[in-house]
């Protein structure tokens, strides 16, 4: 398969524009525990990525917002929305969301969705690289590509292959950084309640069914489970509860 990208330096031109953009319409947090619990998430992860988001300018920003939702702009910069965190339960959880997210921008997927797109037209003409110069249209496009679009009303899907890739990428991420790998499918069954219980949230409504995940997941846990035991010391027997709550 053929897979389109714009260059890194493109990529992080348009991260950092969506991402300040996002960051000045909205209430951003910036202080206190559930700002600190993202950032060393972030900063676990980050570390986690090796080669792979070795020249990212990782950034990290908590929102105020009931939206249950997150995304990793390309080039680093991240976005959690609060309304998530009653999901991600504790901190492995919040792993799951945010190594999914990052890896998707390690895996460059945000510039092939733009350049599926007509709308990246000035883009791949290397005429501009800034929304600024698009219509509206476009420009809710492009963001939607990127995965910042949900705010505007307009975000595009990732793929099915791009969303196997951020599962298995993120698994790994996580368990490198750490966090125990058997809290992904545990997070995913209470997306799945979330959804049974209201119109799909925003970051669910653009996944595959949580079934069909939670069975990939656990297919490739046991190869997760060994990354995670090689961070710790392998005398000490895996904890059999889940991980406590925020």
């Amino acid at each position: 398969m053929v897979r389109l990208s714009m260059s890194r330096e493109q990529e992080s031109a348009l991260g950092m524009e969506a991402y300040r953009e996002v960051l000045a319409s909205n209430p951003v947090i910036r202080s206190g525990p559930q700002y600190e619990l993202v950032r060393r998430c972030a900063s676990r992860l980050a570390a986690a990525t090796g080669d792979s988001g070795r020249h990212f300018d990782w950034q990290v920003s908590l929102v105020n917002s009931d939206q249950i939702n997150a995304f990793c702009l390309p080039g680093g910069k991240i976005v959690v929305y609060t309304g998530i965190l009653p999901i991600a339960e504790n901190e492995a959880g919040l792993a799951v969301v945010m190594g999914h997210e990052m890896a998707h921008a390690t895996l460059r997927h945000g510039s092939e969705r733009v350049l599926q797109q007509q709308a990246a037209n000035t883009i791949m003409s290397g005429v501009s690289i800034s929304t600024a110069d698009m219509d509206y249209g476009q420009r809710r496009m492009v963001l939607g590509a990127l995965g910042a679009g949900a705010q505007y009303g307009f975000l595009l899907p990732f793929s099915r292959d791009h969303e196997s890739e951020a599962d298995s990428i993120g698994l790994r991420y996580m368990a490198l950084a750490g966090y125990d790998p058997r809290e992904a499918p545990r997070f995913w069954e209470r997306m799945g309640q979330a959804g049974s219980r209201k119109a799909p949230p925003e970051f669910a409504s653009t996944h595959p069914s949580h079934e069909t995940r939670i069975q990939r997941l656990n297919a490739e846990l046991p190869a997760a489970i060994e990354l995670y035991r090689s961070r710790l010391n392998p005398n000490v027997p895996l904890e059999q509860d889940a991980p406590r709550k925020f």
